[in-house]
């Protein structure tokens, strides 16, 4: 499978009203419908339902993903403006849960004319997915909704994914990736993937040949080092762009 990360799209900003949360934590069935139309978005259809369905009955299959929720316990897609709070300077190991806050119609959202769904989800922002195979970690997809590109998502998603694949004790990932896609080359070069080889004309939407990433020794020292200073980099890219993870714990804790 091939990783399909999205191309660049300009990023549209919406005032914030409210500090704005992020929600790392397993995709369930509750959700399919909301990653099924990010799938759409963002690669217009790379997998369907029935493929996510069996993702999730895979053991093998990790798929992670990010919501927004309010302070106040509201959602929708809103752009944040203002920083909040610093985290902690070593690699944390961000705390992967799930808790549903009820939601309010906002601006940009489809209820936002009509009555508040009740038990509408928070907004699905981005997906993330890994494939454990024997000592592998296959990364297939690294998705980030268009509208909140270039804020640091995308860096963070990577790293829950490696951070999980290490705990799971794997020792290298591989992924594809288009060569015209430098967004997406150029964040895989900070984790440390380097061009292992190519799959000619492997894209078929495009023509385009595919690039194979690899990064070995994700149980060695200087792996945890890149992990630290990547986590540093994207929670520094969310605290300006106004973003707050809502839970995560130090990496030296209970590690």
């Amino acid at each position: 499978m091939a990783l399909q990360a999205q191309e660049s799209v300009p990023l549209i900003s919406v005032q914030l009203r409210a500090v704005t949360f992020l929600k790392l934590k397993p995709l369930t069935l509750e959700q399919l419908n909301a990653v099924v139309e990010l799938d759409q978005l963002c690669f217009g259809g790379l997998w369907t339902r029935s493929g996510y369905e069996r993702e999730l009955e895979s053991p093998n299959s990790q798929l992670l993903i990010l919501e927004a929720a309010s302070e106040q316990g509201e959602s929708g897609f809103q752009t944040p403006s203002s920083g909040v709070g610093a985290g902690s300077s070593v690699s944390p190991e961000i705390e992967i849960e799930g808790t549903n806050t009820k939601p309010a119609p906002t601006q940009n959202s489809p209820t936002a004319d009509s009555e508040a769904a009740p038990n509408r989800p928070n907004p699905l922002i981005g997906l993330g997915c890994y494939w454990s195979i024997l000592e592998e970690a296959h990364i297939t997809i690294l998705a980030v909704h268009p509208d909140y590109q270039h804020q640091g998502l995308g860096q963070l998603l990577l790293y829950a994914l490696l951070r999980d694949a290490k705990k799971r004790r794997l020792e290298w990932a591989t992924l594809e990736v288009k060569p015209s896609n430098q967004a997406a080359l150029s964040l895989y070069q900070k984790f440390g993937f380097i061009e292992a080889g190519r799959r000619r004309r492997y894209y078929k939407d495009t023509g385009e040949d595919a690039l194979i990433l690899w990064r070995g020794g994700l149980q060695k020292q200087d792996f945890e080092e890149t992990l630290a200073n990547c986590y540093q980099q994207a929670h520094q890219r969310l605290h300006y762009c106004g973003w707050q993870l809502s839970h995560f714990r130090d990496s030296r804790d209970g590690e």
